[in-house]
């Protein structure tokens, strides 16, 4: 079920405004669900344009990693927050809403391509961490690489 926005003037439509979101945010907050039991996760992602992906790191086990095996399922939120307009008893933001299908990556060639769009995403260069962390092909076991399908996407924003 998709739902949209009241007011529909506040509905982001345009995918290139929706991609600069994506683009000039850095994490999301991520909805789980194992049966009757809910988890939310705030995330830092790499968003691959080409592929309209997003990737994310953790580590090897944890509560989501046990959530997205029973449960693959998501939705996230990505705000770009503006602050809140005193006296006008409103905010003035920018909000994506992501429904879509979260896994583990396994390949060993998409988590190189995950983990790059990740930190080509985060970081001015990520040359130095990759030196410091990735000796060579084992130590992709080291680290989990998520990635988010997009199934859809819902755009809010503030129109004063």
């Amino acid at each position: 079920m998709q739902y949209h926005p009241k007011r529909v003037r506040n509905e982001i439509l345009d995918s290139n405004e929706i991609e600069e979101i994506l683009i000039s945010s850095n994490h999301i907050t991520l909805a789980l669900c194992d049966d009757d039991i809910p988890y939310i996760v705030t995330m830092s992602y790499g968003y691959d344009r080409e592929r309209k992906l997003l990737y994310f790191h953790c580590a090897n086990k944890g509560d989501k990693l046990e959530f997205i095996e029973k449960n693959s399922k998501t939705c996230g939120t990505v705000i770009i927050d503006n602050g809140y307009i005193k006296t006008k008893c409103d905010h003035d933001y920018k909000s994506l809403i992501i429904r879509g299908n979260l896994e583990k990556v396994e390949d060993l060639e998409e988590k190189k391509h995950g983990l790059q769009i990740l930190l080509n995403h985060l970081e001015e260069d990520p040359k130095p961490i990759f030196e410091r962390n990735i000796k060579n092909d084992e130590s992709y076991e080291k680290v989990t690489i998520l990635r988010l399908t997009i199934e859809s996407v819902i755009g809010k924003k503030y129109i004063g």
